[in-house]
């Protein structure tokens, strides 16, 4: 019997459907003749909590830290039992093994670690499915690999699974503990993403808090030209006092030139023009989705990964959703003409938008090198039945599909037209834009951003007709919103000051994963670190007090992205589990003797932010009075990986 093990039940469902011969249902399974499709639901094993390797462990004491096993141990999750049963009864009787995880390292793990746990060792093949409609699962069934050529990518995500266990363990154990000493209740969680995440926002929150605006004066002035009156600024000459932006920072000279400006001849010194050509942006990953969808529709980053979830599995509407990818296969070219004609049915305005399109375009979007583990998100060609989306689904998905539709359409082109006028020996500049092709813009009711200026000839006469000196102020940050922090965990090299650091994030995936990204804001919320505002995301007291206590080493982003690097060595073969773990335990010794009980409790009371009466009242109904106890055995409890919950968090 050939026993396939997927990654949860819609995409064992998805597997046998395509697959020849009948399939009937029993528990936990479909089979054929020749073939039995199980499933895991999501991670079957979680690591075993501290007491399980002494049962000492289960009292949380400063000196018993830090905890680091020598012999690492699974146990199943509690409500993974019955399905742990029924694969070890079906794996007995397979004479071949396939593994059907999803096509990332985190899927990697959780099937193959399930296998070696019940205890096969036969070989495993690897299937590799992206889509999971009928066409895409049995072209992958055709090209089944040796499951031995993912062994990096499995020791990557082990690496992680054990390195995460280690830092959050341990390091929670300890401050929690140091809490108590300094007279605080409840569990004081950490974790390598959690942690610098919340930094972020404290910091953001502090800068905006301590911002102190500053008066700056633009000066314009309407030039009449023969063609037209255009408005222009004045460029203040380098003797003037500016920011770093070129902004005037004194009033006195703008005001003086204001004086003497109105009815002066002037000069156009310069007209600058550029042809520029613009392609379309690429098809979604998932960050870049959760940021227009929390941009235009105001979604939570997990509610739009919810969504895609579903119209994933749940409808097949849209392939593999969980990408870092913004690329496509060649392979989707093949036969896409019908592919966008389905994934548009129903709907008006993504059909005016497909009748657009030119598929004989093959735009940057398509390339095979640029694609790793999946490929961007994607229209499967399913037909969708709207009225079965809810509103929000029908957004995510009509996004997803606009970025694919505009890879089939021209680019954007217009003429960018830069003026420099001279009067009174003083230089003023404007700026203007004309149209010339709005090419795949038309999906995007995109604003244009500056006005068409009327031709202009250098060397022609001008005269000001009027001028003003305006009083504006610099502007602090915005808070953080789900859009803004997940961009910012995206591109987190850019709050980072060591240049060489930088440049060595650039080059990884940011804080956290595609996947974690949303939980990771969904986790700091439910430990009331922070809180959401009106759309924006605010650190509560108690995020405060504990970013303000912990070493800058545990709540800035270097570590994390740097650890993430470290794991894609592992995932390529240029580093090993071991020689990482060990490091870690040498790093956790450090950090686990640097907790302070003063210092936590003089940072808690000079925090400053509010604490939402939410917040406080969820502590009061959801711990149930406990925080007076010990910390229960083991702080961060493994959520599993599902299709609603998402990939285990740190």
């Amino acid at each position: 019997m050939q026993l396939i093990i997927a990654e949860k039940p819609s995409l064992g469902r998805a597997i046998a459907s395509a697959l020849p011969g009948r399939f009937s249902q029993s528990e936990g399974a479909l089979s054929s003749a020749e073939i039995t499709v199980s499933w895991c639901f999501g991670h079957l094993l979680e690591q075993a909590a501290p007491e399980a390797y002494d049962e000492r462990l289960k009292r949380w004491r400063l000196d018993d830290l830090p905890i680091i096993p020598s012999q690492w141990k699974l146990v199943p999750r509690q409500k993974a039992r019955g399905q742990l049963a029924i694969l070890r009864r079906l794996i007995k009787s397979a004479n071949r093994v396939i593994h059907a995880g999803d096509p990332d390292r985190e899927g990697q793990l959780l099937v193959q670690e399930t296998i070696e746990y019940l205890g096969w060792k036969g070989p495993v093949e690897r299937l590799l499915i992206s889509d999971m409609n009928t066409p895409a699962v049995k072209r992958a069934w055709q090209t089944l690999e040796d499951n031995a050529r993912f062994q990096p990518l499995y020791q990557a995500a082990l690496t992680r699974s054990r390195a995460d266990w280690l830092y959050g363990i341990n390091l929670t154990r300890a401050w929690t503990v140091t809490g108590q000493q300094a007279g605080l209740k409840g569990v004081l969680s950490i974790g390598r993403v959690q942690t610098p995440l919340l930094g972020l926002i404290v910091r953001r929150d502090r800068t905006i808090e301590d911002f102190q605006p500053v008066d700056f004066y633009p000066l314009w002035a309407d030039f009449d030209t023969r063609q037209g009156t255009v408005r222009a600024w004045w460029q203040p000459s380098d003797q003037h006092r500016q920011d770093d932006q070129g902004r005037l920072l004194d009033a006195e000279p703008a005001r003086a030139l204001a004086a003497k400006l109105p009815g002066q001849s002037a000069l156009i010194q310069a007209v600058e023009q550029k042809h520029q050509r613009q392609s379309a942006p690429l098809p979604y990953s998932l960050s870049t989705l959760q940021i227009d969808a929390a941009r235009r529709y105001k979604m939570s980053a997990q509610s739009v990964l919810d969504c895609a979830q579903r119209l994933y599995e749940r409808y097949r509407l849209i392939t593999y959703p969980r990408s870092d990818c913004r690329y496509l296969p060649r392979d989707y070219l093949k036969g896409v003409g019908a592919t966008l004609q389905n994934a548009c049915q129903g709907d008006d305005t993504l059909k005016q938008w497909q009748a657009g399109i030119d598929t004989t375009r093959v735009s940057r979007a398509f390339n095979d090198k640029k694609i790793g583990a999946h490929h961007a998100i994607a229209p499967t060609g399913q037909i969708p039945h709207w009225q079965a989306l809810s509103r929000d689904e029908q957004n995510v998905y009509t996004l997803v599909v606009r970025n694919v539709l505009a890879q089939f359409y021209p680019s954007f082109e217009y003429r960018d037209t830069r003026v420099t006028l001279v009067a009174l020996e003083e230089r003023f500049m404007t700026k203007g834009r004309e149209i010339l092709q709005p090419g795949w813009r038309v999906l995007f009711n995109t604003p244009d951003e500056e006005a068409t200026l009327p031709a202009m000839t250098q060397g022609d006469k001008a005269r000001v007709i009027q001028c003003e000196v305006q009083t504006r102020q610099t502007r602090p940050p915005e808070p953080f919103t789900d859009a803004s922090l997940i961009n910012a965990m995206t591109h987190v090299a850019r709050y980072v000051t060591d240049n060489t650091v930088r440049a060595t994030l650039k080059e990884t995936d940011g804080l956290g994963t595609e996947a974690t990204r949303a939980s990771m804001i969904e986790t700091l919320l439910s430990r009331d670190y922070v809180y959401r505002q009106s759309g924006t995301i605010r650190a509560t007291r108690r995020g405060r007090g504990l970013i303000d206590a912990l070493p800058e080493s545990l709540s800035g982003p270097e570590r994390t992205a740097l650890w993430e690097q470290r794991l894609s060595r592992v995932r390529e073969g240029n580093d090993s589990l071991a020689a990482f773990l060990e490091d870690m335990a040498g790093e956790l010794k450090t950090l686990v003797g640097d907790v302070d009980a003063a210092r936590l409790a003089r940072a808690m009371q000079q925090a400053g932010g509010e604490q939402p009466q939410a917040a406080t009242d969820r502590k009061k109904t959801t711990r149930r009075g406990k925080s007076n106890r010990q910390p229960p055995s083991g702080s961060r409890k493994r959520t599993g990986r599902s299709s609603s919950k998402g990939r285990s968090t740190s």
